[in-house]
């Protein structure tokens, strides 16, 4: 008798299966996976696509990395878990080298990207009560518009997207939201309220469609929050680990966060994991038992965690994605010139969008983003009418060629045709 693993389905039955089993919660592209390497994946057909969305980041070094499978396997078969209540082997060395690797005095491991911006949220406010002065439980933090940090009950709080937020209230107070990449915002933002404690950013908004802003916006960012006593918290869950060409999206303005969120790439795609870093100033502000996590600091995501890192380092994958970037936005804008419905191509390194002449609620994105799966690449819309291109880090020249041309050829084909 085979089990519910060893059974085959077709693809119609699987997706049927999830309409059936499970929550409306994504509306996926109607292609079902079953294996990847490197840049490609491949449906329970056997077709192969290349992977253009990187599972919004996380799948940075590739698919099935061998270094990062053996670390995972080698030491889920030794000791998965023991929970915070006991030291483990392999918690320590990595707190040694991740802090190194990033240069922060210290780390706060945790699991999912909004565990990792909760984590943040409480330890800013907690820095604020003991160290700043604030009066209890009025901080105040700064957040940008357009901004997506997770899907918990405090992040859909102060998002401006309401399919994020409208019918999840009522809402957590205690942030306030200013334009992006609008530096006179901030600045009377953070004037208007003595409480305010922090500015909550993402460098390049993912989400958002790959918003990008103004050279030296960060950098300014950080001089107000120093002129005012405030921190700089950047989230860098997409951004970082070598996704826009530099190791930290922050480093394109020269920007040390005080305090820093890490996630998805983390791992290499092979298990949640995501690092919360600042100094001690900062991060001794929570004490035992004020903040953690059972899973946190596991020693799979330890081990995991040191060889998905080493393979940025020793691969070179932020220099590669700088060069791959340019690469693909220079071809995709030659060979999409004149394209009605290309309104702009914009990005850093591999985290790239394609604005599409059309309102956001227009399925002209999602239809191109059929017509692309078709033609064996996989992207996704966001916001309606924008198109994010991603990539994994170890794509090479011939390999973006090839799936520029794929793409460029998509969206001509569909222009001619509508």
């Amino acid at each position: 008798m085979q089990t519910a693993n060893e059974q085959k389905y077709t693809a119609s039955q699987l997706m049927e299966m999830e309409a059936r089993y499970g929550a409306h919660n994504y509306h996926p592209l109607p292609v079902v996976l079953s294996r990847g390497q490197g840049v490609f994946v491949w449906d329970v057909d056997g077709k192969r696509y290349y992977d253009f969305l990187s599972a919004y980041s996380a799948v940075n070094q590739g698919h099935g990395h061998p270094k990062i499978v053996r670390a995972l396997q080698e030491q889920a078969a030794r000791l998965a878990l023991t929970s915070r209540a006991f030291y483990n082997d392999k918690l320590g060395p990595y707190e040694k080298f991740i802090t190194g690797y990033f240069g922060y005095d210290k780390v706060l491991p945790m699991n999912t990207g909004a565990e990792g911006v909760e984590t943040a949220i409480k330890l800013v406010r907690k820095w604020a009560y003991e160290k700043k002065g604030i009066e209890p439980y009025k901080a105040n933090i700064i957040v940008a518009e357009g901004n997506f940090h997770g899907r918990t009950t405090t992040i859909v709080s102060f998002s401006t997207d309401p399919e994020a937020k409208d019918g999840f209230g009522p809402y957590t107070p205690g942030f306030t939201a200013v334009p992006y990449n609008d530096i006179d915002a901030l600045e009377q933002a953070i004037r208007s309220n003595p409480n305010t404690v922090a500015f909550l950013v993402e460098p390049i908004q993912g989400e958002a469609g790959v918003n990008v802003p103004d050279a030296g916006y960060l950098s300014a960012a950080k001089a107000l929050c120093e002129k005012y006593g405030c921190l700089l918290i950047a989230d860098e869950i997409q951004t970082g680990i070598a996704r826009t060409g530099k190791l930290l999206a922050s480093h394109y303005d020269n920007v040390r966060p005080d305090v820093l969120i890490l996630g998805k790439a983390l791992s290499g795609g092979v298990y949640p994991i995501s690092a919360v870093l600042a100094d001690d100033d900062i991060m001794l502000s929570i004490k035992p038992g004020q903040h953690g996590s059972t899973f946190g600091g596991n020693p799979v995501a330890a081990a995991v965690a040191v060889a998905a890192l080493e393979v940025v380092r020793d691969e070179n994958l932020a220099d590669n994605a700088a060069r791959m970037g340019d690469i693909f936005r220079s071809t995709l804008k030659e060979l999409t010139a004149g394209n009605p419905l290309v309104k702009q191509i914009r990005g850093k390194g591999l985290l790239n969008a394609m604005v599409i002449n059309d309102t956001p609620e227009s399925q002209t994105a999602w239809n191109i983003c059929l017509q692309l799966a078709g033609n064996g690449v996989l992207a996704k819309p966001t916001h309606g009418n924008i198109i994010r291109f991603a990539p994994p880090l170890v794509i090479n020249e011939e390999q973006i060629l090839d799936a520029t041309r794929r793409i460029a050829q998509t969206v001509n084909d569909y222009a001619q045709a509508h």
